[in-house]
């Protein structure tokens, strides 16, 4: 089994900065891509960013020159650098990576539980 557990989501001012971190723990011999979603209310879920194991990134256009994605294949864990918020950045996030638990390359999406980001105007 694999868990993610995302943390620093909060309550910021508009223009103001938080950094988000998701670590990925249990039975893990291998990640590929790991990303960032967000849900606000009334609204579908969307791709915020996305990294892979080699590093390339992307991002959702509105978001491009604001939030930076990275990650650390040591620790298995993902951030998401977030600056000049706005209040349309208010959403529940969350964490999604592609986990192989075996020999064999065999990839299973896994979700964390989401973390709250508050953007007030």
């Amino acid at each position: 089994q694999v868990q993610l557990m995302e943390s620093g989501g909060g309550l910021v001012r508009a223009g103001g900065s938080l950094r988000l971190s998701c670590a990925a723990s249990g039975s893990i011999s291998r990640i590929n891509a790991m990303r960032w979603y967000r849900q606000a209310p009334g609204n579908e879920r969307e791709l915020v960013a996305g990294i892979i194991s080699g590093g390339s990134t992307n991002y959702a256009d509105s978001v491009k020159g604001r939030f930076t994605i990275s990650r650390d294949n040591a620790e298995n864990t993902v951030y998401l650098q977030m600056t000049s918020l706005k209040p349309e950045d208010t959403a529940v996030y969350y964490c999604n990576a592609g986990v192989s638990s075996g020999p064999v390359a065999q990839y299973r999406a896994y979700w964390g539980q989401g973390t709250q980001v508050t953007v007030s105007s």
